[in-house]
């Protein structure tokens, strides 16, 4: 009888063995779809800010303020400027 155990037991673990390598080549392929996807929406996301920049870039140009700054910094500027207003008086 304890032949038959030890058998079955060597059976189980080998079965057992099998099952988790199984468990962790799935999780493996899952992870690694996992990681090409989001790598390529990354991609694709400073592909797009790319092409924003451009474009703003060529309305900018279409505009002629190229060389001007942004309204936050003439905000900022004027906020600047009123503070050593302040500070002179």
């Amino acid at each position: 009888m304890d032949g038959q155990n030890s058998d079955d037991s060597k059976q189980s673990t080998a079965d057992m063995t099998v099952f988790v390598q199984n468990l962790l080549q799935q999780m493996q392929s899952r992870f690694q779809t996992m990681s090409d996807s989001i790598i390529t929406k990354i991609d694709d996301m400073g592909n797009r800010i790319n092409e924003l920049e451009q474009s703003i870039n060529d309305l900018k140009a279409e505009m002629g303020v190229e060389g001007t700054s942004s309204p936050l910094d003439r905000s900022k500027q004027k906020s600047d400027e009123a503070k050593q207003d302040e500070g002179s008086a």
